[in-house]
């Protein structure tokens, strides 16, 4: 594993003094340039190198003792350049933290706190990579995150690489395909696939010659994920797939695309189940490959054999510019002028795209990026390009569901845009939020975004008070796409709104793996918790639900938590900490999983109140509110 100094981390009185383990070092803290000499120990890591970095125009600065003890270097105009932390306050080094213009982009982190990391998180703009390195050596074992870009990138590195490790954790497991409750013929299909890949690939990439040593990744493609839904082919789950997927790279100046094939989603990570189609050489780079769609490539990038021209090329890599630039940015003032030539470059692709199709994916992935910009206060002028873009597509007669699609996000980006308003009118806003959601479901009945406007009114009409309003738009979805993800949360969240007064039904297991039946606590005063460990309130909640436990748990009042963490292991370490009395039900998937869909639930934390004869007498009871209902209820 590459070697990186341990320290130890000693409070004295109100300021931080950080020790080597070195004696001949114990007198002084470490300098800047020691600081900046720190890297990470993963590669493809985006921060400010020390040799970007003058020393001279930084500070080191002691961390505040409340959030552990540590130390933080601050380059020129404050900005943050490193931090480094013990978090549990052993007198290890346990968090280092590597920043890029202000903004966190990566962390080692040391959980079981041996003195060796054994996770390695992207933060920020670097993406969401979540790799664990069970036997510390340095090198990663296994994705607890990551997205489908960011497979499609370490894809192209291991091919050129020839790195065979780095590939194989990218391969849906032989437990994650068993989870995914496929059909029989599937399920056997899928497992010779990536089987078939795991044996050829050390000898197919010595052979290939699309991926050179010089070969970068540039950037995703695909058209928008698909659900294979419950039932198909005998699965027993919904499915979210990329099909068709292709990464685009660019060797020597020169554009070219790889296409990957079928990304499957597992929770919070994506997975391979092939080698990329040029390898192989029963395929082409020009054939579509998708596992269960078996579509032509939808890919918004130009087909190989007469798009990819000097201009298409030329296009492209100036996106990949403003891409970068938008990555390196530290001045808001810049950020709408990026946001802008970008979506010029990408409307003049689509321009140069005679394929209807291909078109609508490159202007579809305009009104994303856009719509997302003005909601993150980047762009606000995208809001008027977006309405533009609506009207001009209109003129064009263009397809129905692609005006739809631009349509929706100008309505999210206007609003989030109206919001940021000084003086704002949160009641106008809201109104006019309503009404477009409104007329969009009636101009659209037939679009795919139509689901979610409804979603979106139900949502705000419930948290408004508009309950009866709310239940009637949850019950359209529910009566237009019953079978979908979308129809089921609303089923949940309408049968949570009519609980009040009837006798609820829950099971499931708990973290550690006991089964558990809400109607085995009749006789009980039950509180369903739902939270999860990244959510601030919900864990101030606890701290009151420890002593009101403690208070009226002889009276019968029986707390049952229902954590919605994504993975269980946050969980875990948490009960570790905290060691709860009482149980928590837990199953993957977060806000997405069967037991936060079973009842609709949108927001954390989320409590419900059941009376002894497991009635709900509060579906949405306030943790000050709690203390007098059980004080009614104990006696």
């Amino acid at each position: 594993m590459p070697k990186r100094p341990v320290l130890a981390a000693v409070v004295l009185v109100s300021w931080i003094v950080i020790i080597p383990t070195n004696p001949a070092l114990v007198a002084a803290p470490p300098t800047v340039e020691q600081a900046l000499q720190l890297t990470p120990l993963q590669s493809y890591v985006e921060y400010d190198a020390a040799s970007t970095v003058n020393p001279a125009d930084c500070k080191l600065e002691a961390v505040d003792p409340t959030s552990g003890a540590g130390w933080i270097v601050r380059g020129q105009g404050g900005h943050p350049l490193r931090r480094f932390l013990d978090t549990n306050k052993d007198n290890k080094i346990d968090l280092w933290c590597y920043y890029q213009s202000g903004i966190e982009t990566y962390r080692d982190v040391d959980s079981d706190t041996d003195g060796r990391a054994d996770q390695y998180r992207w933060l920020g703009t670097a993406g969401s990579k979540w790799g664990l390195d069970r036997n510390e050596d340095g090198k990663i074992d296994a994705w607890k995150s990551i997205s489908a870009e960011e497979v499609s990138q370490e894809m192209v590195i291991a091919i050129r690489d020839q790195d065979v490790r780095r590939f194989q954790r990218l391969l849906l497991t032989s437990a994650e395909l068993k989870s995914l409750g496929l059909g029989e013929e599937t399920t056997r299909d899928l497992a010779a696939k990536v089987k078939s890949a795991q044996d050829s690939f050390a000898k197919i990439v010595k052979q290939q010659s699309k991926v050179k040593a010089k070969t970068e990744w540039v950037q995703f493609g695909a058209s928008r994920p698909g659900i294979i839904p419950a039932g198909t082919e005998g699965s027993t789950k919904d499915l979210t797939v990329y099909d068709n997927v292709v990464a685009m790279i660019e060797t020597d100046g020169s554009h070219d695309q790889l296409i990957l094939g079928t990304l499957i989603r597992v929770g919070d990570v994506w997975r391979a189940i092939d080698l990329p189609a040029a390898l192989h050489s029963s395929r082409t780079a020009a054939t579509g490959d998708g596992f269960f769609f078996q579509a032509s490539l939808t890919r918004p990038v130009p087909a190989a054999e007469d798009a990819l021209g000097q201009k298409t090329q030329q296009l492209l890599a100036e996106l990949e510019r403003i891409d970068q630039n938008l990555l390196k940015s530290e001045s808001g003032q810049k950020l709408p002028e990026l946001h802008a030539e970008r979506a010029d470059v990408l409307e003049k692709i689509a321009a140069a795209t005679s394929d209807d199709q291909q078109q609508g994916e490159w202007l579809r992935q305009l009104a994303d990026t856009v719509s997302a910009a003005v909601q993150a206060g980047h762009y606000d002028d995208g809001a008027t390009r977006l309405q533009a873009l609506v009207k001009s597509l209109g003129k064009q007669d263009a397809d129905r569901n692609l005006v739809a699609y631009v349509q929706f996000r100008y309505l999210a980006a206007d609003y989030g845009r109206q919001l940021r308003k000084e003086n704002a009118d949160f009641g106008k806003i809201q109104e006019r939020w309503l009404q477009g959601l409104q007329g969009f479901v009636k101009q659209y009945p037939d679009s795919p975004d139509t689901a979610e406007a409804m979603m979106q009114l139900a949502i705000a009409l419930e948290f408004s008070g508009q309950e009866k309003e709310a239940q009637q738009w949850y019950g359209q979805i529910i009566s237009d796409v019953p079978e979908s993800a979308m129809g089921r949360k609303a089923g949940g969240a309408k049968k949570r709104l009519e609980s009040v007064g009837r006798t609820l039904e829950l099971s499931g297991t708990t973290v550690d793996g006991r089964p558990l039946k809400l109607s085995s606590y009749r006789g009980k005063i039950v509180l369903l918790h739902y939270w999860a460990t990244w959510c601030e309130p919900c864990k101030q909640d606890i701290f009151q639900l420890k002593r009101l436990y403690t208070e009226f748990g002889s009276r019968g009042f029986a707390p049952v938590g229902i954590n919605l963490d994504s993975k269980p292991a946050e969980l875990q370490a948490y009960l570790r900490e905290e060691r709860l009395a009482w149980p928590q039900m837990y199953e993957e998937g977060g806000l997405e999983s069967r037991l936060a869909i079973e009842l609709g639930i949108l927001t954390l934390p989320t409590m419900m109140l059941i009376d002894r004869q497991g009635k709900v007498i509060n579906r949405n009871i306030h943790i000050g509110e709690l203390e007098s209902e059980l004080k009614k209820l104990a006696k």
